[in-house]
């Protein structure tokens, strides 16, 4: 084939073609995945009722983790949250590092703040 297939589809019948060399099967993505081009966008379906996809680029990602994160959890249990993730952020690349203390900070500032404070303390022990 000339052009290589470039999708977010992993593992299903019939693959047979290295199953994208290992490409991230998620959206949206930091690793040169495919964009959305909405000359592809699936169309319409309809039935008894009308069938769509549902765009949820603009939907609050944020609000329930940080009632979640403020009012379901209690102190010993933020701070287990806080150590698990950090303990496996703080081996991604620096600028998903970034990424994530900002989504977490949307969620919740100290959120945010504690689990970047756990990153640092566990970077500044490796480097000691």
């Amino acid at each position: 084939y000339r052009a290589s297939v470039r999708n977010y589809q992993r593992d299903g019948p019939m693959n047979v073609n290295g199953n994208q060399e290992g490409g991230p099967n998620y959206f949206p993505n930091s690793f040169s995945g495919p964009n959305v081009d909405r000359r592809w966008k699936q169309t319409k379906v309809t039935g008894t009722l009308d069938i769509d996809r549902h765009d949820s680029a603009e939907e609050d990602d944020f609000n329930q983790a940080g009632i979640f994160w403020r009012q379901v959890l209690s102190e010993e249990e933020r701070e287990r949250l806080v150590d698990n993730i950090g303990s496996h952020l703080c081996n991604a690349q620096k600028f998903i590092q970034e990424r994530a203390i900002r989504n977490f900070t949307a969620a919740d500032p100290q959120y945010g703040k504690r689990i970047q404070q756990n990153i640092n303390r566990r970077n500044k022990g490796a480097e000691g």
